[in-house]
């Protein structure tokens, strides 16, 4: 099967000849990684606030994740064969409708008072952000250099950041903040607006003139092209679970910061205050981002990748063996550190993949169904063996990214 494919090197024309639409593509695609940033992040307030408004456990509580993340395993394949057909920027616009419609899900969501259809919602959401994802990774990486790859994912998964960070304060105010009164419809207006936002921005990128990529490399043979396979490819495979490790412990660690912090034995703050916290954690990885985009450019981006794990590896051993402030902080300053993880490990997966680009991208993405599985284990250990210590499940996910960065990212093929 022919797959859509954004190869650096098979756009090095472009890149060179074209920098004015090559800018102007990348500011456009930023707004795309600000604003499934900012809805991803509003899942960490929806947990706590659907927890208390269903009576849900930790377990319960974390199928939000499992919905919306198992949506990446179940549409990321379909989702790159779509894109196949139709392109780039028809794949973006058709994501952006998608979560529209998954944003709208909300309201009868929470008119009915029904939990399954929150769910149900945020799957169809999460189908929407996935084709955006599919699209515009990929897209990111062929606007340039292939040298440059990860500091340009890097620079624009810092909008993503922002998106992020803004977030918890959006959802801190006008949802948790009008739960006690509104209960489960304080979502209503909310999703409402970030459904119309996002058909807004449906139409805008519709009408916008956005290059278009070639779907080969004319430079290299066809018969070659259509016998790579990603498969064959093991920093690649490597890479998959590298980001089935990293987004589950980012996700987990995120999703469980407002009962961490509202924990007796760390800092005792209600929701709605505990919430906005979660803004320092987000904007760590902003300012990581911004910082790691510039770092690396100067830095190999593998050890890069190792030594910011490492700092994680510490911070976490930290949160769960010490009380108060010290925990608390040392789990928030993991957003700093985990800022680059996601854009490197993409970029170092898709690094020599040729033709098989495009479908390692689908791989890739589909490998974010580790954000469904990883935390939902996590409520379960957290429901065994209490919130604090249940924190050693994303620590042992860290260990395999400093492996991925100093051994598992250099590039092998185990075609014959």
């Amino acid at each position: 099967m022919n797959e859509l494919v954004a190869d650096p090197a098979a756009n090095t024309d472009y890149a060179q000849s074209e920098p004015s639409k090559q800018t102007f593509a990348l500011v456009s695609l930023t707004s795309l990684f600000f604003m499934w940033g900012f809805i991803t992040c509003l899942n960490d307030i929806l947990i706590p606030h659907l927890k208390a408004a269903f009576d849900l456990n930790y377990t319960q509580a974390m199928l939000i994740q499992f919905c919306f993340f198992g949506a990446y395993f179940i549409v990321s394949i379909p989702a790159g064969q779509l894109i196949n057909k139709i392109g780039y920027q028809k794949g973006i616009v058709c994501g952006l409708l998608v979560a529209s419609l998954g944003c709208l899900g909300f309201i009868p969501a929470a008119s009915f008072h029904a939990y399954p259809m929150f769910l149900m919602a945020l799957f169809v959401l999460a189908a929407g952000i996935t084709i955006l994802q599919v699209s515009a990774n990929p897209f990111v990486t062929v606007l340039g250099s292939a040298k440059t790859a990860s500091s340009r994912l890097t620079m624009t998964q810092a909008f993503n950041s922002l998106g992020t960070t803004i977030a918890p304060w959006f959802g801190a105010v006008l949802i948790l903040s009008a739960a006690s009164s509104s209960g489960a419809e304080s979502v209503q207006g909310p999703y409402l607006f970030l459904s119309l936002t996002l058909a807004a921005l449906a139409l805008i990128f519709h009408k916008l003139k956005l290059p278009k990529i070639d779907a080969t490399n004319p430079n290299n043979d066809a018969i070659e092209q259509q016998q790579d396979s990603a498969w064959n490819h093991k920093h690649l495979l490597l890479g998959a679970v590298g980001i089935f490790v990293y987004v589950g412990a980012e996700v987990s660690i995120g999703s469980f910061l407002v009962s961490f912090l509202g924990e007796s034995n760390i800092a005792a703050l209600e929701e709605a205050e505990a919430a906005k916290y979660i803004t320092y954690y987000w904007a760590g990885a902003m300012i990581g981002r911004f910082v790691g985009a510039a770092a690396m450019r100067h830095i190999a981006a593998g050890k890069a990748l190792a030594f910011n794990a490492t700092m994680v590896l510490i911070l976490l051993t930290v949160a769960i063996t010490t009380d108060g402030k010290v925990a608390m902080w040392s789990l928030l300053a993991i957003g700093l550190f985990n800022s680059i993880m996601y854009p490197v490990i993409f970029s170092l997966a898709l690094n020599k993949l040729g033709s098989a680009t495009g479908q390692g991208s689908g791989i890739l993405c589909s490998a974010i169904v580790g954000g469904a599985i990883v935390p939902l284990l996590h409520g379960v250990l957290a429901d065994l063996i209490g919130l604090q210590i249940s924190f050693v499940l994303p620590l042992v996910c860290y260990i395999f990214i400093i492996h991925y960065g100093l051994k598992g990212s250099h590039p092998q093929s185990t075609a014959s």
